[in-house]
């Protein structure tokens, strides 16, 4: 089922703060700041159209952030609200044509907005709409998709109760509709009932428990409840659902930064590459290591291992595939072999801290998830899938072991 952009627009709004997944994180660092932008002037006009959009009154909002905009023109914020108000209007209008229209210009908003400086996850979201304003149906059954239209329309105005009406439908009709189940479970938690919120959010994780939507909903369902330790569960699961989505590590490094806990994150600085070549697959080493260096032999070893898998390893492993890709197995051994350079008395002593950190990860068994999640390329990512479906539970012990440090429950809350 085609995971319908609407909702992908709404549910965003209500991020006040929103943290890149740490794969990302050096893109979201480097990227222009709208914090670079003159303050904008504190008055109650701004203050009371800001608080009608988060509050997801989309169509009552927008005639407010369109004064403001003509007003204050720089003022980034209010140009991002806007956009997210007109897509949430057009929500509400029944011509196809209009609607598409409406669209087109919450589209054209969100790139003044990026021109200005904005680069938060919700304007990358609204960049997605199709340049022509095309959409994106939530079910190929017009019966579902007319009640999930109707009910965006009613969630678009603010009326959670109508809208929940709507989603209930459509669930009926479809019970295995993803969006149905995430959507009535969105409306008890903007209505701040979120132990309702949570029973749908894990109703939802069960028709799919491969997206990553539902578990980071439920996170912060239970974060509003008090309950930060069932929340980080929740968090994590959002992330071994979809780990190479930005969208999945969102809620885990919101909840990070309101602990106030880092995310052991080991980032490896690869010092060995394999290049092609005429004659071949060919060893490149960083100019930095020299052969009295303590890492040089762990290295070459790496790399020596993966030219094996590109010469000979690959094709007797694969026997029925026609192409050499990097795989899951051929990292996992390459840095097996690595490590075993590692630990060798003359040089365990000298490690940095991610190759130190490397080797604990190793005898810990969490070689593969940390192939998978911190040193994967887009072959190795291709393997995922089935490790997930073999090693689930794997997975979510490498996050609660290494990855994410507990804390101690903490009563403080906060919205979506």
């Amino acid at each position: 089922m085609p995971d319908a952009f609407v909702r992908g627009v709404f549910v965003l709004t209500t991020l006040v703060v929103i943290a890149f997944a740490p794969l990302a994180q050096a893109q979201a660092d480097a990227a222009p700041s709208v914090l670079a932008q003159p303050a904008p002037p504190d008055t109650p006009e701004r203050s009371h159209a800001l608080e009608t959009y988060h509050a997801g009154r989309f169509v009552e909002a927008m005639p407010l952030l369109e004064n403001l905009a003509a007003e204050y023109p720089s003022d980034v914020q209010i140009r991002e609200a806007w956009a997210v108000s007109v897509f949430g209007y057009s929500a509400t209008i029944s011509d196809p044509e209009t609607r598409r229209k409406a669209r087109v210009r919450a589209r054209s908003l969100a790139v003044q907005a990026q021109k200005m400086g904005d680069n938060a996850l919700l304007l990358q979201v609204m960049l997605e709409i199709p340049e022509d304003g095309s959409e994106v149906a939530f079910s190929n059954r017009k019966d579902v998709d007319d009640a999930m239209k109707s009910a965006e329309a009613d969630f678009a105005r603010g009326d959670m109760d109508k809208a929940r009406e709507g989603y209930l439908r459509a669930s009926l009709l479809d019970p295995n509709s993803y969006e149905a189940a995430l959507f009535i479970g969105d409306t008890y938690f903007k209505q701040h009932a979120s132990v309702s919120a949570g029973e749908w959010f894990a109703r939802t994780t069960q028709i799919d428990p491969n997206r990553e939507t539902a578990y980071r909903y439920w996170g912060d369902a239970l974060w509003d409840l008090g309950k930060s330790a069932d929340a980080r569960e929740k968090y994590i699961g959002a992330v071994i659902a979809e780990p190479y989505n930005q969208n999945s590590w969102s809620g885990l490094s919101q909840w990070a930064q309101k602990t106030k806990v880092q995310l052991n994150w080991v980032r490896l600085q690869d010092k060995a590459k394999i290049v092609s070549t005429a004659n071949g697959p060919r060893v490149t080493l960083d100019p930095s290591l020299h052969s009295e260096d303590p890492m040089f032999k762990p290295w070459l070893a790496y790399a020596g291992r993966r030219i094996q898998w590109q010469k000979e390893k690959f094709k007797r492993e694969f026997p029925n595939d026609a192409k050499y890709r990097h795989t899951l197995l051929e990292e996992v051994d390459a840095l097996r072999l690595m490590v075993l350079a590692l630990s060798q008395p003359d040089v365990a002593g000298k490690l940095d801290p991610s190759l130190a950190a490397l080797v604990k990860i190793d005898q810990a068994g969490f070689l593969e998830p940390f192939a998978l999640l911190n040193h994967a390329d887009a072959d190795v990512a291709q393997d995922y899938t089935s490790y997930r479906t073999a090693h689930r539970n794997t997975l979510y012990r490498y996050f609660d072991e290494f990855v994410v440090p507990k804390t101690p429950v903490i009563a403080e809350v906060s919205n979506r």
